[in-house]
């Protein structure tokens, strides 16, 4: 009976030292991205690109406005037929102008998905190297993962990541 008391313990607290050797990483990845001349140059591209598409959305709605106002102030003189068709050219750019500004953040998004992931690749390649380097188990990112509670045994590698990008 007493062997299987002591071998139960073994058994029992075995693990559990060796549990304790091993360590938990955590970082918050948006710390590091902010930082990183990548995300710098993506934002500024990005920020071109949305510039470029506001101007367009102005012009068509400025162009827009003037046709409306023309409309307006010639509808009683003009013949039915001829109103109608400039209804109709109205109704023409209004739907353009919608589709336009739905292509367009389409396409923002998408260039945003496609300028962010090299970004993210080149992050989580170097969370990798920092993990085997450090010798954890695991890093978890609590800018993608909600985690409600970090505890002091698992390690912060935020700034060993910035080190491994070459970031300060």
């Amino acid at each position: 009976m007493l062997k299987k008391i002591a071998l139960f313990v073994v058994l029992f607290v075995l693990p559990l030292g060796v549990m304790a050797q091993n360590k938990f990483g955590h970082m918050n990845s948006q710390e590091v991205i902010v930082t990183m001349p990548e995300y710098t140059k993506a934002q500024a591209d990005l920020e071109a690109m949305s510039q470029k598409y506001q101007q367009e959305m102005q012009r068509t709605q400025e162009e827009f406005n003037k046709k409306y106002q023309e409309f307006l102030a010639e509808a009683d003189s003009l013949p039915k037929n001829i109103a109608e068709r400039r209804q109709k050219e109205l109704q023409d750019m209004a739907q353009r102008q919608e589709q336009f500004q739905q292509e367009a953040y389409q396409s923002m998004q998408k260039a945003q998905q496609d300028a962010m992931a090299p970004i993210y690749k080149k992050l989580d390649e170097a969370i990798q190297a920092v993990g085997k380097a450090e010798g954890v188990i695991y890093i978890f990112d609590l800018a993608r993962t909600p985690i409600p509670f970090v505890g002091t045994q698992s390690v912060d590698v935020t700034a060993k990541v910035k080190t491994q990008l070459g970031i300060k």
